[in-house]
């Protein structure tokens, strides 16, 4: 079994929310980027952006608001253009078809905790653990993911160090912020692993 796909997988099935557009080229490749709507059983929806090559799309004719079924590979860059550094979470696609199945979210990530948990609660009480984790790739490069825990899974998370190793399982999610600038409040989009399973990797 491909290693990436032991340590980093994702399946979505959604409606596509708008036509590809070119993103960039990399080796010789053209890369072309749309974004996934996902509705949650609560009836909210998490908009997913999908990074695929050019060759994956030619054999299908997208349309808005098909289904699509994609599986793939999270993966994080640094965008530094404009104010501060931003953290861009995609979808790398590895398969893209047409479906007809219920709506679904999965990620499997296996990786290394690169920060320490933090630990804080809901105005309600309930407690929410921030994880940041590390999924290698390979050639030596790394993914960063934001991940967040839930309630006991979140007191347990809150125990565990830098450098101990992780297996979750979750949804990506998609959540819409106000951030304050110089020119006034601006809304922005964040991206995280929301953990439904996690547990530390045995010694």
């Amino acid at each position: 079994m491909d290693m990436d796909h032991e340590t980093n997988y994702t399946r979505l099935c959604g409606s596509l929310a708008a036509p590809p557009v070119f993103s960039h080229s990399s080796r010789g490749q053209a890369f072309y980027t749309f974004p996934l709507e996902i509705r949650r059983l609560s009836g909210a929806v998490d908009t997913v952006n999908v990074l695929v090559r050019q060759s994956r799309l030619t054999a299908l004719e997208l349309r808005d608001a098909e289904k699509l079924l994609v599986e793939g590979q999270l993966r994080s860059f640094n965008n530094r253009r404009g104010e501060g550094a931003r953290l861009v979470i995609t979808v790398l696609a590895r398969e893209l078809s047409f479906c007809d199945e219920a709506e679904s979210n999965l990620v499997r990530l296996h990786g290394t905790l690169c920060k320490p948990p933090n630990l804080r609660a809901t105005p309600m009480g309930r407690s929410i653990c921030d994880l940041m984790l590390a999924v290698n790739r390979r050639y030596g490069r790394s993914d960063y993911l934001p991940c967040i825990c839930w309630g006991s899974a979140a007191q347990q998370a809150a125990c565990w160090s830098v450098g101990d190793r992780v297996r979750l399982s979750g949804r990506l999610q998609s959540r819409r912020y106000i951030k304050l600038t110089e020119d006034g409040a601006v809304e922005k989009t964040a991206f995280e692993v929301s953990v439904s399973e996690i547990a530390p990797e045995p010694e």
